[in-house]
């Protein structure tokens, strides 16, 4: 990703769209850039042709692409309008020192806790970006986000200390040259025990009908489905996977590494080859009429929280100054507590690792 600061009131800022926000529409990317400003008012600079996509005029339903820029200008608002000004906390700054797992001149790479969003978005008032500010220095430069997770997801965040390395980064990450290892527990034992997921996956407008995905009273539109070559919006997705351990039939261990870098990915695939992320609240619901959903041999045993067993486990990606970025996270407590119930330990050689890159 590029330019992630803050909007500056008086000048034009120009941000990159990195992998991580590829098919997002504009309208969602400014309301998540901007949380603060008023959707009327991002939606009428958009609509007076204030908002440039690759230097071109772009609607509020254009999808980004990577490597797209997205020209914004001056958000000077009408008198009473203004946006509320956050006062960056020191408390912040000590949070974030508490999560960081590897930290050099260039970049921070941390443990992002599970709940904790990476950036705002409608009534999310605390999350990495905002707390990134605690660390401006005092030229007002502050460390950019590289890529994202979702809130629930727990493990290895990247984020570089200036613009210049962010944008350096964000296209080792284009190139697919960082390799992102995930644990996950999911329900039932995948067969084969190691193999590969590739399908078109686009986002789910309409789904809430089709699949009982509501969301007080509307269609959960941020959540994926499997398309088919040639829909619109379908973008093609890869994910390899491996068994790490399992508690057959119930549920697996699985080591996975998303090769592309779709939204929700491997949320989406685990639930499309029938084996969804324990406590996933968005890819986990199994319709009443599902023989799993009634299966006590499936069942999940109870002492499980109800909280999305995904952990960003390990990141490895060339340093733009040389050498290798190598960095695990733990075991978030609700999972250290899931793997200890079955008494899952990590292996010496992660079997994900002998997987082909394609």
């Amino acid at each position: 990703m590029g330019d992630t600061g803050k909007p500056a009131a008086d000048k034009v800022a120009v941000y990159d769209i990195g992998e991580d926000e590829a098919g997002m529409r504009l309208d969602r990317w400014l309301r998540r850039r901007f949380p603060d400003l008023p959707q009327t008012h991002l939606m009428k600079i958009v609509r007076k042709g204030e908002v440039r996509v690759s230097g071109r005029r772009a609607e509020v339903s254009t999808r980004l692409e990577p490597g797209a820029s997205v020209r914004v200008p001056p958000l000077k608002l009408p008198a009473g309008q203004g946006t509320r000004v956050k006062l960056a906390d020191p408390k912040d700054a000590e949070a974030i020192r508490a999560m960081t797992l590897y930290e050099d001149r260039d970049v921070i790479v941390l443990n992002k806790p599970h709940g904790l969003a990476v950036q705002g978005g409608s009534g999310t008032k605390r999350h990495i970006d905002g707390m990134l500010e605690a660390l401006a220095d005092k030229n007002g430069e502050r460390p950019v986000l590289v890529h994202r997770l979702d809130r629930d997801t727990s493990g290895v965040l990247l984020v570089a200390k200036s613009r210049k390395m962010a944008a350096e980064l964000g296209a080792i990450f284009r190139s697919r040259g960082a390799k992102k290892i995930y644990w996950a527990l999911v329900e039932g034992v995948p067969k084969p025990a190691q193999g590969r997921i590739s399908m078109f996956l686009a986002k789910g407008e309409g789904m809430g009908d089709e699949r009982g995905a509501r969301k007080e009273g509307r269609a959960d539109i941020e959540r994926m489905r499997v398309a088919k070559h040639g829909d619109p919006d379908a973008q093609h997705s890869l994910t390899l996977y491996a068994v790490v351990d399992k508690v057959t039939p119930r549920l697996a261990w699985l080591s996975m590494r998303p090769v592309t870098g779709r939204t929700h990915q491997l949320r989406a695939h685990a639930e499309a080859i029938g084996h969804p992320i324990v406590g996933d609240p968005k890819y986990n619901r199994k319709p009443e009429n599902d023989p799993a959903r009634h299966d006590p041999l499936r069942a999940i045993p109870p002492g499980i929280e109800p909280k999305l067993h995904l952990l960003a486990r390990r990141l490895v990606l060339p340093h733009p100054r040389g050498g290798i970025i190598d960095v695990t996270a733990p075991l978030p407590e609700h999972m250290k507590k899931s793997f200890a119930m079955f008494g899952f330990e990590p292996p010496a050689r992660d079997p994900i690792e002998g997987a082909p890159d394609e």
